[in-house]
């Protein structure tokens, strides 16, 4: 499998983790905070560690490349990253407004509701809703691993659930499929984390290569 992914590298962490997880899937892995490189990238991981106001002006520089490139690009989010994604956020926003997103996926995020404690940090199964490269390998029942405190309502965009305070989006993408975003933590979700990443790597390399992974 030959794919060149960008991890975008915009102050959000430590990056270690997530880098040898797609490095197991079979990537050649760049992290980078170069707006040119990102744009002739042949697939593009967002992270996001905090909240979202914060990620979205640390990541300003950037919005403009990752608008033009999701145009014809795989992009996976991550976490705050997914979230990064969607049309607007109630965090950190005065009361009854919003922060705007990407919108790259159709979905608003909003603080994880019902009796539960927050934020939902620990390990939680998935319900696979739809089929995509991502949860090729990925079955209801599989664990992954969750630290949050906003999420997105499961909707048409979600392509696997996860209930906590009601159903949320744990995986979500965009109508074409090639814009995607997991709420969990891939890179500390074990087997079901590395399914993932494997999926998201052949789908990057599918797409590059002209063939057509996901039906029309």
């Amino acid at each position: 499998m030959n794919v060149d992914v960008t991890v975008i590298d915009y102050g959000v962490g430590n990056l270690r983790s997530l880098r040898r997880g797609l490095e197991r899937a079979g990537a050649t892995v760049t992290e980078s905070s170069d707006p040119d490189a990102i744009r002739t990238a042949d697939a593009l991981v967002l992270p996001g560690v905090g909240a979202f106001e914060e990620c979205m002006r640390n990541s300003r520089p950037f919005h403009d490349v990752l608008r033009e490139v999701a145009e014809d690009t795989p992009v996976l989010g991550i976490c705050v990253g997914l979230q990064l994604l969607m049309t607007d956020s109630t965090e950190d926003a005065p009361e009854g407004d919003v922060v705007e997103g990407l919108d790259l996926v159709e979905g608003h995020v909003t603080r994880v509701a019902g009796d539960v404690k927050v934020p939902h940090m620990g390990w939680n199964t998935l319900t696979v809703e739809r089929d995509h490269p991502v949860v090729a390998d990925v079955e209801t029942g599989d664990y992954a691993y969750f630290v949050h405190s906003y999420r997105t309502d499961a909707g048409e965009h979600t392509v696997a659930s996860c209930d906590y305070g009601g159903g949320f989006a744990a995986i979500a993408a965009n109508e074409r499929g090639n814009v995607v975003g997991t709420q969990f933590h891939p890179e500390k979700s074990g087997d079901t984390g590395l399914a993932v990443l494997d999926g998201f790597v052949s789908f990057a390399a599918d797409w590059n290569a002209g063939r057509t992974p996901l039906a029309d």
